[in-house]
């Protein structure tokens, strides 16, 4: 039976990924701080653990590498999902050094920190893959959002060498790049009520499908939805015209 790590398992987009995973037949174990949703989560689903873990401690890594040993005994999957943002301006009293370093160590730091604890055992379970989920932020940037840019650029720059690195060794390393994404929290309800912009809007689901598109032998990079990929070409191609347009966004 295949084995997979899902971090930020307690809702959202990694809740779906392991429910998908469930569909499938794979053994999950779910990573999040809030114990009573993974235990939840864990119960409903055929064969899956729950392993409460803030994963900016210092021993987080440790402990998730002691839990799959004993639980999973394998890794055929290990999917970085668990992340935050804390949206302001850089020269707001809210917005400066505080703000991004708080935002790294989630989003970057404790990520790198994860995969390096496990790597080893994904090399021994090879073929493997690892999927990092990014951002479109981590392609083009927006007001407001230069700390979130940050890890999730760092992110995406880190996730293509590791593709390269650990071919080699068998795992795949996948890059899944949602943008606006309607959770219980952000329901994004001023996007999806005007048809201009319903397109603009993925699912948990959607988002958890294209991980698994972009796990064991799967692509190198996934958009969702999918035409975001064409922001990427116009930032590189016109950067006045896209700075022209992103500078009155708000995201």
């Amino acid at each position: 039976m295949k084995s997979a790590l899902v971090t930020g398992a307690s809702s959202g987009i990694g809740e779906a990924t392991a429910r998908r995973l469930d569909r499938d037949g794979w053994r999950v174990l779910l990573v999040a701080r809030r114990a009573d949703r993974l235990e939840a989560l864990a119960a409903a689903l055929h064969d899956a653990h729950a392993l409460p873990l803030d994963l900016t401690a210092p021993d987080a890594p440790a402990r998730a590498a002691a839990a799959v040993e004993e639980r999973l005994g394998r890794l055929d999957l290990l999917v970085n999902n668990a992340g935050s943002a804390w949206r302001a301006a850089f020269g707001d009293p809210d917005g400066g050094y505080e703000n991004v370093r708080r935002t790294m160590e989630l989003n970057f730091d404790a990520v790198l920190r994860l995969t390096e604890a496990l790597l080893p055992v994904l090399r021994r379970s090879a073929p493997s893959a690892i999927v990092n989920v990014g951002s479109v932020s981590g392609r083009v940037a927006l007001p407001r959002s230069g700390a979130y840019s940050a890890s999730k650029f760092a992110l995406a720059g880190w996730s293509e060498a590791l593709h390269l690195e650990e071919r080699a060794h068998r795992v795949h390393v996948g890059l899944v790049q949602p943008g606006f994404v309607a959770t219980e929290g952000f329901p994004q309800t001023d996007l999806t009520g005007r048809a201009a912009t319903r397109w603009m809007v993925s699912t948990p689901e959607r988002v958890a499908e294209a991980v698994l598109d972009a796990g064991p032998g799967g692509r190198a990079e996934r958009w969702v939805p999918r035409p975001y990929a064409a922001l990427w070409p116009l930032r590189v191609a016109a950067p006045a015209l896209w700075r022209r347009v992103s500078g009155g966004m708000r995201r």
